[in-house]
């Protein structure tokens, strides 16, 4: 299969992303890779596959390598006397802003570019965490309960402690913090809104058990992978889910009961469902007393989730042949046309 990653992008998950890009690169040994590298300033460059190290980017390195535009239907590598398409299926590996937030989504939908990704609707409702707390809310769905913080107006927090702040459109757990107690409270703000405008507080709920699962639509249904329940640590914090983006291991299934896993799934196809298709996404879910409750969503999870598949490579290549088609519209000047033959033109 022949594909292309786009991965970088201007956000304080740009390292993430360049982690999850060099382990998709060993991932999916024999397939036809090239890899294309959005820089903090916007610019893309092609970057030579033998060249997807870490110091490439650290280093500029990058900077040397051949500068990419966009036009219809591809990237375009311009030189002196030519010019060089690179089209094809492209992998959308931007995480955080960029390729979350819908921008990078937006930009291949305008150039009629396929790629496998969330859509701009999907990442509006899965980037910021207040517009997921809508969205269970309209597709029956439970969340935690919270409240909402800006940056010009704290209210007093109703919240019993431990809570936990969030900044409301990041992920990776930057600016996150466990807050025990009230004098703790103002410090953990302080980070969160270091990164954003907009702050979620939730209840810190301990000896909570936690769930993981991915899918995506393709052959009419949703194709879902194992479910994980993943190590359990109070927090796990920037530097930890650094690590865990790099994960290209399957790891092993969770041990739980038939009806939970199909709980797990039913609210996985409620969110996915008219809305992610296009996309493989991962649903991190709580089970609390015996419900089900949605902690987050990951529309382009780290490394693409590619340790909860069994064979990776085929969910993969199942999806690209699987995306949506957006109908452009045909433009034939019928309207102009006939009020300049009404008006004798």
């Amino acid at each position: 299969m022949k594909l292309t990653i786009l991965f970088g992008g201007a956000s304080f998950e740009h390292e993430i992303s360049i982690v999850s890009a060099i382990t998709l690169k060993q991932k999916l040994s024999g397939f036809d890779l090239s890899f294309i590298f959005c820089d903090q300033d916007h610019q893309f460059y092609l970057v030579d596959a033998s060249k997807m190290k870490a110091l490439t980017f650290s280093k500029g390195e990058y900077k040397k390598m051949p500068k990419l535009s966009l036009s219809l239907g591809a990237f375009v590598q311009k030189g002196l006397f030519s010019s060089r398409d690179h089209g094809g299926m492209f992998l959308n590996l931007i995480h955080g802003a960029d390729g979350e937030d819908g921008s990078i989504a937006a930009l291949l939908d305008f150039f009629s570019i396929k790629y496998i990704g969330p859509r701009i609707d999907a990442s509006v409702f899965s980037y910021d965490k207040r517009y997921t707390k809508w969205l269970c809310n309209a597709r029956g769905v439970k969340c935690l309960k919270h409240e909402e913080l800006s940056v010009k107006e704290h209210n007093n927090i109703k919240i019993p402690y431990p809570l936990i702040v969030k900044p409301s459109r990041l992920g990776s757990s930057i600016g996150v913090s466990i807050v025990k107690e009230e004098s703790e409270l103002d410090y953990a703000l302080d980070s969160a809104f270091e990164f954003d405008s907009s702050v979620i507080v939730e209840p810190f709920l301990q000896s909570v058990k936690e769930y993981n699962l991915a899918g995506f639509w393709a052959n009419g249904k949703i194709n879902f992978s194992i479910v994980e329940e993943p190590h359990k640590e109070e927090f796990l914090d920037f530097e930890k889910k650094y690590m865990d983006f790099s994960r290209s291991e399957q790891v092993l299934k969770a041990d739980i009961s038939k009806d939970l896993e199909s709980r797990l799934k039913a609210n996985f196809e409620k969110i996915y469902k008219n809305l992610f298709e296009g996309a493989l996404i991962r649903c991190d879910f709580f089970v609390v007393d015996g419900e089900v409750y949605l902690n987050e969503i990951n529309p382009i999870p780290g490394s693409m989730a590619n340790y909860l598949f069994e064979d990776f490579k085929d969910s993969l290549e199942l999806l690209a042949n699987s995306l949506p088609h957006a109908k452009r519209a045909k433009i034939n000047y019928e309207y102009i046309h006939s009020i300049s033959k009404a008006k004798g033109k």
